[in-house]
């Protein structure tokens, strides 16, 4: 059900002239909700893979599962840029892509701060208008473009687990 109306939001905010997307208040708490749940799926697809497999690809053409997994930790951190939020925390990346306990720092480390830039945005900022690789939008609408990233790029690493024979983490809502 909340998935469903995240969605129509969503939806309905993409459909709307710029002008007319401001969101209620109490959608950011939605959002955060996301950031949590992709923040557990990310950590679990970290623990469920055995760190010799973290640099293994499922096709030559796609990234290593570390580099799937680190690809969208640097994508939230490109967040900063984009909602004038500062910089990102600087990452291990020896350690992330090396190790469990590498790639789970680095994960919570962007999710902490992610979720902080969050909790921070202003009204303002929530509603003014901002670039995402060329296409303009309201601030908030951002974090549900990132979202919607964090799912796709999850995806893809099925194909990891299946290559190996193993299943993915089960799949979870908020």
């Amino acid at each position: 059900m909340k998935a469903a109306v995240v969605l129509a939001l969503g939806l309905a905010a993409a459909a709307a002239p710029l002008a007319a997307q401001e969101m209620p208040e109490s959608y950011r708490e939605v959002q955060l909700r996301a950031l949590e749940a992709q923040r557990r799926l990310w950590l679990s697809m970290a623990d469920s893979m055995p760190e010799n497999l973290y640099r293994d690809k499922a096709t030559p053409a796609q990234r290593d599962f570390a580099a799937q997994v680190l690809h969208h930790a640097n994508a939230l951190g490109f967040l900063g840029r984009i909602l004038r939020a500062g910089a990102a925390p600087a990452m291990d990346t020896a350690a992330a892509y090396n190790s469990r306990a590498g790639m789970r720092a680095a994960i919570n480390a962007r999710y902490d701060w992610a979720a902080n830039v969050l909790r921070n945005q202003t009204a303002q900022q929530r509603s003014s208008t901002v670039n995402l690789f060329g296409t303009p939008m309201p601030g908030w609408q951002v974090w549900d473009e990132m979202h919607q990233h964090a799912w796709w790029t999850a995806g893809q690493i099925v194909a990891n687990f299946r290559k190996n024979n193993m299943a993915p983490p089960s799949f979870f809502f908020y």
